[in-house]
């Protein structure tokens, strides 16, 4: 992941990705929908990699058992999304990834900021 793509920025780009997914949805514009899932899950690979402080690309293998932050289920509940990007429950779930993961990654600042103030 670049390391200028900040968690913030990654989650303005899928609020605004979410945006346009929610009108192609309505219109069941399926080719677009496609497109937008797919820069969709990139965002939460990269947002996935950012919070783990790690570094896996696209198509890579993701590393699920040496993480330390992780939605539940989260192997199985991506790889439904990806394998279906077109289906509006994945849409659905790739939603509560992101939701889930912001709040884990809200967890660990709050646990860095705490250890670093008893240091």
């Amino acid at each position: 992941m670049n390391n200028e793509m900040t968690s913030n920025s990654i989650l303005e780009k899928w609020n605004s990705i979410k945006t346009q997914l929610e009108y192609f949805f309505r219109k069941r514009d399926q080719e677009n929908t496609e497109i937008l899932m797919k820069q969709g899950i990139s965002l939460f690979i990269q947002f996935l990699s950012s919070v783990n402080e790690m570094v896996f690309q696209e198509g890579q293998e993701i590393p699920y058992q040496n993480m330390s932050f992780k939605p539940v289920n989260l192997e199985e509940r991506l790889g439904f999304i990806i394998s279906r990007p077109k289906l509006y429950h994945s849409y659905r779930q790739l939603s509560e990834l992101m939701v889930e993961l912001e709040k884990l990654s809200a967890k660990k600042e709050i646990k860095k900021k705490s250890s670093s103030y008893k240091s």
